[in-house]
């Protein structure tokens, strides 16, 4: 059998749906129901119809995605999706035919889906995780990557032959901004994996780098209690100067809920102003409660953190390069 990657949706803003809903699904809606299309070409003519503002080449990538969905995934076949925030691929497998369902999701292209279980980023290759990186919405996954992942699963790989007839796609070229934009995604996931494996005295130094290199000056508390303060910033250092914040540090896997948050606000001042950064991401409530803070508050997930350290690293210090040594890479404008 074979194994798709199945983004979900930009952000991965899908992911938990489609793990409850038990399916997996893809945009371009306005399309309409693909159940009788079986020619590549007719799906591009509806495409153009209904975005004429795209482009040929994302035409020509976007058809071939949408006719992998409908006619080329086979039941049987294995699909992943990836949730960058909790850094977990699901892995399930495709029990359903193409349908056009208006009622479930977003999106309405759908598949039913046997979820299988998950795996940890961390604990694949560097190579698997690199096949993994495309920004496209689907891709095939090479044999060694599924393989792998599999093997994680502990699911035993059959070594017959499918049955299915092979559909040869149109080879697609990729425009120069989109070989850009895959290069960036698949940066930020191995900043990331770099950056969530250090300690957390490292982190806490991390962060404080960064808040030096938007201009303040840092006071980084030393090992014990810190009565909730890890990091005080200030214009003068001594956090006599407005604007005075006060910033946790939580380095884990696991989401900030909404007590930790008002726990951290209940020992602030009016006046203040705070961060909390959480490598293992918030819960909606913690957002929530943040929100409704009366003091300002800024939640950072790692997602966040590894744009802020991509964004300010040229005003980065010494000590915050050693913690993440990073190369520029120029690109044609």
């Amino acid at each position: 059998m074979k194994m798709y990657m199945v983004r979900a949706g930009e952000g991965n803003y899908l992911f938990e749906y489609f793990q409850t809903q038990n399916i997996v699904s893809i945009g371009w809606n306005d399309i309409g129901d693909l159940g009788n299309v079986k020619e590549l070409s007719a799906i591009k003519d509806s495409l153009k119809l209904a975005y004429p503002e795209d482009k040929p080449q994302s035409i020509a990538m976007n058809a071939g995605q949408i006719f992998r969905f409908v006619n080329i995934f086979q039941l049987d076949d294995y699909v992943v999706s990836y949730c960058s925030e909790k850094r977990i691929y699901a892995i399930g497998k495709i029990i359903g035919q193409y349908k056009f369902d208006q009622t479930k999701t977003d999106y309405f292209h759908v598949r039913s889906v046997n979820w299988l279980g998950s795996i940890e980023r961390d604990k694949l290759s560097v190579s698997t995780k690199n096949s993994l990186g495309s920004i496209a919405t689907i891709f095939e996954i090479y044999e060694s990557a599924r393989n792998e992942i599999l093997n994680l699963l502990n699911h035993t790989i059959s070594n017959g032959q499918s049955s299915v007839d092979v559909v040869e796609l149109p080879e697609i070229t990729e425009s120069l901004e989109q070989i850009k934009e895959d290069v960036e995604e698949r940066a930020h996931e191995f900043i990331k994996d770099k950056v969530l494996n250090l300690s957390w005295d490292d982190m806490q130094n991390l962060v404080a780098s960064i808040i030096r290199a938007m201009g303040f000056k840092t006071r980084v508390s030393p090992k014990g209690s810190d009565r909730g303060k890890d990091i005080v910033a200030s214009p003068d250092g001594l956090g006599l100067e407005d604007p005075r914040i006060i910033i946790e540090v939580k380095h884990h896997k696991e989401q900030m809920g909404a007590p930790a948050i008002r726990s951290f606000l209940g020992g602030l001042r009016q006046g203040c102003k705070a961060i909390y950064v959480s490598t293992g991401g918030f819960t909606k409530e913690a957002r929530y409660e943040a929100e409704r803070a009366t003091i300002p508050l800024t939640l950072i997930d790692s997602d966040f953190l590894i744009e802020l350290i991509v964004s300010n690293y040229d005003n980065f210090d010494v000590e915050g390069k050693a913690l993440v040594p990073l190369r520029k890479i120029y690109w044609p404008a």
